[in-house]
């Protein structure tokens, strides 16, 4: 394990940490961390939403969280209130742990960022 991956796993776990202090609640994975961005990001509080509208928030956390990293941009929002964005740089092409790594380490940023986690 590289000193980078053992960064990571260190910020992740603060993170995770983070959320349950905030929230009461600890998200077990990625997926439930996105969640918690989507819904954020489309900024209309907690509600039921539907499989498919869960879908679309996921969506919303992954543009939003690589748009840190030059891959998306928020082209604008909808009638109802939901942000659309653009691709504007491929995404490169990585295996799943890739993808997740990845993930986490812009998730990481967002919450610095947006929230003003000193991790």
């Amino acid at each position: 394990m590289t000193q980078e991956d053992i960064l990571l796993k260190e910020n992740w776990q603060t993170l995770l940490l983070f959320l349950k202090n905030n929230l009461g609640k600890k998200p077990t994975d990625l997926n439930g961390v996105l969640f918690l961005i989507g819904v954020q990001e489309l900024g209309q509080g907690k509600k039921v939403f539907t499989k498919e509208q869960k879908q679309d928030l996921m969506h919303i956390a992954i543009c939003k969280v690589l748009s840190f990293g030059g891959y998306y941009e928020l082209e604008g929002v909808d009638k109802e209130g939901w942000p659309h964005w653009k691709l504007i740089k491929p995404l490169p092409s990585l295996d799943m742990l890739s993808q997740e790594v990845l993930l986490k380490h812009f998730v990481i940023e967002y919450f610095k960022r947006e929230v003003g986690l000193h991790i």
